[in-house]
Order: structure tokens, then C-alpha cells, then sequence
């Protein structure tokens, strides 16, 4: 019953910003790690962003500067701003979060659905 709900992509021209946020629903009893992904055909899945339950973030390298990752506990929600964005920058993105749920026996990683990210003039 767990889920990631995302919003906020779409298509942006280079130098321009989107706001992903995604949001869990479901008989929740925590949440720990949460986490930003994209993945571009024929590639690997590459981490993004990760922001800890007490609100450390890292980064990949080539998102240092430009993107920042935050959370709001209280909506169980995980949000991605991305500035200047490149055309690289084009993926698929996917929430992803480490959580524990009243159903479930131990802490589970769950995922959102993708949302597309397109940087073009």
C-alpha cells in the first residue's frame, strides 16, 4: 500500500529550472534515506541525490552546484530543484525511498513511477 507519487517534469530550455517532488502515502511508520535517480536509455540508473532522515545531502558530481535536494518530514515528501539545467541533464527521474511501513516486517526500498526530464532548446 506504500506509495511514491511524482510530479514536475517536463520540457525546459537549457539554463532553466524544474522542481521535482514526490511524495509517500500509505500506513508509513518511517521514513529513512530518500533519494533521487535518472536514468537515460541504454545507461545505467545513476544516484542524483540523497538527503538523510536528518537532512544531510550528497550529490553526484555532475549536479554539484546546480541541483538541491530537500524534504519535508511532514508531508513525507522529498522535492529535487534543479537550476541551470543542461541538456545532459535530460532522464528519466525516480524517487526512491528506504521505508518501514505497519505491514511490512523490515524496511523496504519503494519507487516512484519516473518522470521525464527534458532539456532542449
Amino acid at each position: 500500500q506504500v506509495q511514491l507519487v511524482e510530479s514536475g517534469g517536463g520540457l525546459v530550455q537549457p539554463g532553466g529550472s524544474l522542481r521535482l517532488s514526490c511524495a509517500a502515502s500509505g500506513r508509513i511508520v518511517s521514513i529513512n534515506a530518500m533519494n533521487w535517480y535518472r536514468q537515460v536509455p541504454g545507461k545505467q540508473r545513476e544516484l542524483v541525490a540523497e538527503i538523510t532522515s536528518a537532512g544531510s545531502a550528497y550529490y553526484a558530481d555532475s549536479v554539484k552546484g546546480r541541483f538541491t535536494i530537500s524534504r519535508n518530514n511532514a508531508k513525507n515528501t522529498v522535492y529535487l530543484q534543479m537550476n541551470s539545467l543542461k541538456p545532459e541533464d535530460t532522464a528519466v527521474y525516480y524517487c526512491n525511498a528506504r521505508i518501514g511501513a505497519y505491514s511490512s516486517a523490515r524496511l523496504a526500498d519503494y519507487w516512484g513511477q519516473g518522470t521525464q526530464v527534458t532539456v532542449s532548446s
